[in-house]
Formats: C-alpha cells, sequence, structure tokens
C-alpha cells in the first residue's frame, strides 16, 4: 500500500476549526432575515410548568363530563393591584416626592427682565406664566422663594 494514497478513514474525518461547515449555512450573508446569525446559540426553555397535568380533565372521561363552574372559579388568580401612590416614584407609605423646603414650592412659569433694567443680564425677572399651558423642563424647575424680609413677591 502506498503513503501518497488516501485513505478510506480520511473521507469521514471532522473538518478542521478553520473550515466553514458546509451543513450549516452561514446566516450572517442571509437576506431579510433579522437575528438569524445567534440562530445556532439559542435553546429551547420549556414552559414553567406542565399545563395539560394540571387539571382533571386529562382523560377522556373527565373531559367529556368537564368542570364545574366552582372548579373554574377556585383556579382563577386575582388581579395585581397597582402599588398606592401617585406615580411619581414615592414609596407606596411615603409622603410623596421630596422637596426641599428651600426651593419653594409654587412653581414659576416663564421669565421675563423686569421692564427698565439697565443690563441685559440682570438677574432680576418677573414671571408671565407658562408658555402655552405646558410648561418646559427648564420652566418646571424653576421655584418661587419667596424672602422672609420683604413677604411674598409679587
Amino acid at each position: 500500500m502506498s503513503d501518497t494514497g488516501a485513505r478510506g478513514d480520511d473521507v469521514y474525518q471532522p473538518q478542521p476549526e478553520d473550515e466553514p461547515s458546509e451543513l450549516q449555512p452561514d446566516m450572517d450573508d442571509s437576506l431579510g432575515e433579522p437575528g438569524t446569525d445567534a440562530v445556532l446559540d439559542q435553546g429551547y426553555s420549556p414552559p414553567e410548568r406542565p399545563h395539560a397535568r394540571q387539571g382533571d380533565d386529562t382523560t377522556g372521561g373527565a373531559q367529556r363530563t368537564g368542570e364545574s363552574l366552582d372548579q373554574r372559579l377556585a383556579r382563577e388568580e386575582p388581579d395585581q393591584e397597582p402599588p398606592a401612590g401617585d406615580g411619581i416614584g414615592d414609596l407606596v407609605d411615603g409622603e410623596g416626592e421630596p422637596v426641599d423646603p428651600e426651593a419653594g414650592g409654587r412653581r414659576a412659569g416663564r421669565l421675563a427682565p423686569v421692564a427698565g433694567t439697565p443690563h441685559a443680564n440682570s438677574v432680576l425677572a418677573h414671571d408671565v406664566g407658562i408658555d402655552a399651558g405646558a410648561a418646559s423642563a427648564e420652566e418646571a424647575a424653576v421655584h418661587v422663594i419667596e424672602d422672609p424680609e420683604d413677604g411674598p413677591l409679587p
């Protein structure tokens, strides 16, 4: 027997790792199939519990007689109630959104410069109301702080 000829076992040898397999198509090159590059890596997740074995109607006789209304209602699960609160990120038994007492509780709307100020970049302004009925994020962040010495601002 010669050493240069192919042996019969060479035909059935597995392919080296660096050569692509001919049996599995390259899913990266397929058209119109989003997310198919990881199809071969995905596994199967069985259901949490066998639903058919839960009830008593797995036999033919039990399926013919059926369930009574009381048995059906006993299997029902109540709806989950949403947690109490106003939905602003507060705790169920909390006092609502925490507000700094120095920040003031009343929101300011659009701020316009006070008439007669000598400089355009003055820090004096007055509230002219919320623009178009809805406050922007910047407007909602501004709150009115009352000076304890002067009383409420006009």
